[in-house]
């Protein structure tokens, strides 16, 4: 079982340029359904995407592909063709906040976007404008999600990844992957990994999938991945406590970061002495989470919390 994404999502992608391209071709040659793109300046065109799969993306789907996926003026448009119930943004920052209302208004169920760079206060409103809404953003500044052999939506590599028993959320993408590719050799593997990003202003977040991981049958432990900044590690860690009922690893990025100064992500900044990494794994530690102390240390402390 999988949460978010599985083998029969129908994927849209908003911004088709040279990087959406790219990782558009990536995720179709690890099995992924994509059915379709939005680039108001390239409405009625195809775009075309052949190869040869490396063997590590869905089960009992062709070795080669050769795909082509129309191109709409609209997401609207695009849905109402195509049935897509997931959408991945890879449009510019400037414009990325108007792609996630645009897909909102159009109903599509999962937002997930990659875009970083994007203006918090484009983010602000474009939060407020999915409220009351039936839909779901992941992101911004994000990898994506992925489903191991089931589907791919983002930037990811999809050869580290495994199918297995442990749900992997995390702030970062590459302490991303570095977990993955731990649980993947400590025989652990994964049912689904998420990357909520580290902008200050986001969708999805810790306590909303621990939630999902905590409801999903196939998920027997969580791995959470956190940085210095903000409070989302301390939520997550109250939530925790309160009603995790499945062993929790964790990590948290930034131990020697100094005060006042960002460190990689936009969120990733300790102010008026919050968001430190020493008060993230006190409240993990006192929630019960096992913390490893180092990023080669994740997939150990994974093992060490299943054994409890």
């Amino acid at each position: 079982m999988s949460v978010l994404v599985n083998r029969d999502t129908r994927v849209l992608v908003q911004g088709i340029g040279e990087t959406g391209r790219f990782h558009t071709d990536k995720a179709i040659a690890y099995g992924t359904v994509v059915v379709g793109a939005v680039h108001p300046s390239r409405v009625g065109q195809v775009e075309r995407f052949t190869g040869d799969t490396d063997g590590s993306g869905v089960q009992g789907r062709q070795d080669t592909y050769d795909v082509e996926i129309p191109i709409f003026s609209t997401v609207r448009d695009a849905v109402a063709e195509t049935g897509a119930n997931a959408t991945v943004i890879y449009v510019p920052p400037p414009f990325a906040a108007d792609a996630i209302m645009e897909a909102a208004d159009a109903g599509v169920p999962l937002i997930i976007t990659i875009t970083e760079g994007i203006p918090v206060a484009d983010m602000v409103l474009a939060k407020r404008y999915l409220q009351g809404r039936d839909v779901r953003l992941v992101g911004p500044n994000c990898p994506g999600v992925i489903t191991p052999q089931e589907c791919k939506i983002g930037i990811m590599p999809g050869y580290i990844h495994t199918p297995g028993t442990i749900g992997v959320v995390s702030r970062s993408g590459t302490l991303t992957y570095e977990a993955v590719h731990q649980l993947t050799l400590n025989g652990l593997g994964q049912t689904t990994a998420i990357g909520i990003g580290g902008d200050p202003v986001n969708g999805t977040n810790f306590v909303d999938v621990l939630t999902l991981f905590n409801e999903d049958p196939a998920t027997e432990g969580v791995m959470m991945i956190g940085e210095i900044g903000g409070t989302a590690e301390e939520e997550a860690a109250e939530w925790i406590k309160a009603n995790m009922t499945k062993p929790v690893a964790g990590f948290i990025a930034g131990t020697t970061a100094p005060p006042g100064k960002r460190m990689g992500h936009a969120g990733a900044i300790i102010s008026g002495g919050q968001g430190t990494a020493e008060a993230k794994i006190t409240a993990l530690e006192d929630a019960g989470v096992v913390i490893a102390p180092t990023p080669t240390d994740m997939g150990t402390a994974m093992l060490e919390a299943m054994s409890r």
